[in-house]
């Protein structure tokens, strides 16, 4: 555990190298103990589940930024593994992610929202006899940061949240804020919020959120666009999170590791149980753990319970799918994408989100992952 830590802390370090725009995440580092005795990195200690078998050449991926730290960790502790295979993951937007898929430009896509059916039937020209399908992989909260000065604790409920990103709420100070904060200095700062540009699922899983928890005060439907007046527009997860960190008075929404990354505070939400709930790798897997597989097959697509009031549960959260062909994925990368899902859908894989403010697929549903990713073809 401490060999793994140290590798974590000096992978942040270290950062990734940025190859035509997208990431490579190499596993060398600055001191003698990363490597072996003939130059090659060591693999960390969470590549203990990592089978290569017949892996090689280089797997191009894109999509959800969500998923981006994530991705990252398993890339490097992938890369150590297996040498002379390179996974290359753009992260851009679900949306993105999508269009490149079923575009063919890449081995699978990152979405943090399951594909709807008529991108399941354009993912037939690119998957000979076959399908897109999703893979939950990824589970975590989707975290408001707030930048408030003076303020370092903030409790809403999703009424209150809607009526802030519809611009009903202009001020800090407004009398909903302060019922939901007794003995909270608030101040008059205006509230500046902020939203994402591009076609995102994170987006989809707020607006779901407050569709399904507040659907009086948030009018629109659930969509990767944003629809609401009002607010500011920031490109990816990383965009938004870096205007919070920059503006008093912001408010945003981003995949709680942008927020720990960065000393931002988070919002505790008001989901009606006896106290409101932090968001935690724990807590969403608390949410998490009561959703239902609603595709059919080799699809695991899920449907999430946004209104639950269990106690300690947080319900505004997501889970990325890895979108892959079930039959008819390109013969040059398909042993690639077996071999690097297999390590990600591994205990291993699995814990690294854990460690990382993430939250872990359910174990029920994960065993189905594996199996779904042993019989691509």
């Amino acid at each position: 555990m401490k060999l793994q830590r140290k590798n974590m802390l000096r992978a942040s370090a270290l950062g990734a190298l940025v190859v035509s725009g997208a990431l490579v995440l190499t596993a060398c580092g600055s001191d003698d103990n990363t490597k072996t005795a003939d130059g090659t990195a060591k693999p960390s200690a969470a590549a203990g589940d990592i089978k290569c078998d017949d892996a090689k050449g280089k797997l191009l991926a894109s999509g959800s930024s969500a998923q981006k730290n994530a991705i990252e960790l398993w890339i490097k502790n992938y890369m150590a593994a297996c040498s002379g295979v390179e996974v290359n993951y753009k992260s851009s937007s679900s949306g993105e992610g999508i269009v490149a898929f079923n575009q063919g430009t890449v081995g699978f896509a990152g979405s943090d929202s399951a594909l709807k059916p008529e991108q399941v039937e354009e993912s037939k020209k690119v998957c000979t006899g076959g399908q897109g399908i999703n893979l939950p992989m990824v589970g975590g909260p989707v975290a408001l940061g707030f930048n408030v000065a003076g303020v370092d604790k903030l409790n809403l409920d999703a009424a209150t949240i809607a009526n802030i990103f519809n611009d009903k709420i202009k001020k800090w100070d407004d009398e909903a804020i302060k019922k939901l904060n007794p003995g909270v200095t608030l101040p008059s700062t205006a509230i500046q919020a902020f939203h994402r540009s591009d076609d995102s699922g994170t987006t989809e899983n707020v607006t779901k959120y407050l569709k399904a928890a507040a659907p009086d005060a948030w009018p629109h439907e659930a969509a990767k666009k944003w629809a609401a007046p009002g607010g500011q527009a920031a490109s990816g997860s990383a965009g938004v999170a870096a205007q919070v960190k920059q503006v008093d008075g912001a408010i945003g929404y981003f995949e709680l590791s942008f927020a720990s990354s960065q000393g931002i505070k988070t919002v505790d939400l008001n989901t009606g149980a006896a106290a409101p709930v932090k968001a935690t790798g724990e807590n969403a897997s608390k949410a998490i753990a009561a959703a239902k597989v609603a595709g059919t097959g080799s699809d695991l697509a899920l449907k999430l319970d946004y209104t639950t009031k269990a106690e300690g549960a947080y319900p505004l959260v997501l889970v990325t799918y890895e979108v892959v062909c079930d039959k008819g994925n390109k013969p040059e990368t398909l042993s690639t994408v077996k071999s690097f899902l297999n390590y990600t859908a591994s205990d291993a894989g699995q814990k690294v989100l854990l460690e990382n403010g993430y939250a872990p697929i359910p174990a029920e549903i994960n065993a189905k992952v594996r199996e779904v990713i042993t019989k691509l073809g």
